[in-house]
Parts: C-alpha cells; structure tokens; sequence
C-alpha cells in the first residue's frame, strides 16, 4: 500500500494547477471556487494554503470575499514566465555571462523572434 505522503505532489505542480484555474476562470475565485474547478480531492484548506502562498510570491492579488478572500492572478502565464526569468537572472552577478549562453542555447526560430524583438524595441526607442 502507498504511503500517503508518497501520493503527495511537489508545491510546484499544485501551484501550477491552481494558477491555471485561475487564468482559465478569467474572474476572481474563492478557494472553494478553484477546489471545484480542479476537481481533485484536494482539501478547500490546502487549496486556500496555496493560494496564499502565491499571493506572499506576489503571483495574485486578494480582496475580500465575505468571510474570505477571492484571488485573481497578478498576469498572464506569458508575463508570469517572463518574471521568473528575471529572477533567475538576477540570482546571477555575471548577467552578461548568463545572457550569452542563454542565447547561444536558443534554437533558430527562437533566436530570430528574438532578433525580431530587439529591432523592433530599438525602432520604437527602447
């Protein structure tokens, strides 16, 4: 028999599932409102556990719901992959470094979006 703490699923892929509820509902939504919505046998208790985890990252606002809160996310999952990128090039000094062989790990079509961005941001004044 599996031990319940072996069904466990990492605070990352439980973030992941609540974050997507919460850009699939395109609304603010209680915890009750995303438990239903995952339809997993997740407690209401560990879901509001996650979804204040997330709002102490800064990853969703909070207001008050009755009694509770409703959550909404703070941005879109583009804009969400882009902030982690930040942080994780800013855990680094050598920014130059890191850069150059972010970009020379970058596939071709990747490489010329990127291209594409930085003309584009230069033409506009960035």
């Amino acid at each position: 028999m599996a031990d319940a703490k072996d069904e466990r699923r990492p605070a990352g892929e439980l973030e992941a599932s609540v974050m997507a509820a919460l850009w699939a509902a395109g609304a603010p939504q209680t915890p009750g409102q995303v438990q239903r919505s995952l339809g997993t046998d997740l407690a209401r208790t560990t879901v509001t556990t996650i979804l204040t985890r997330l709002h102490d990252k800064g990853v969703v606002h909070r207001h008050r719901q009755g009694r509770g809160f409703a959550y909404v996310p703070v941005q879109d999952a583009q804009g969400l992959t882009a902030k982690r990128m930040h942080s994780e090039l800013d855990r680094d000094s050598d920014r130059e470094t890191v850069l150059a062989r972010f970009v020379a790990q970058l596939g071709p079509a990747d490489e010329r979006i990127l291209r594409v961005l930085l003309e584009a941001d230069e033409q506009s004044g960035g």
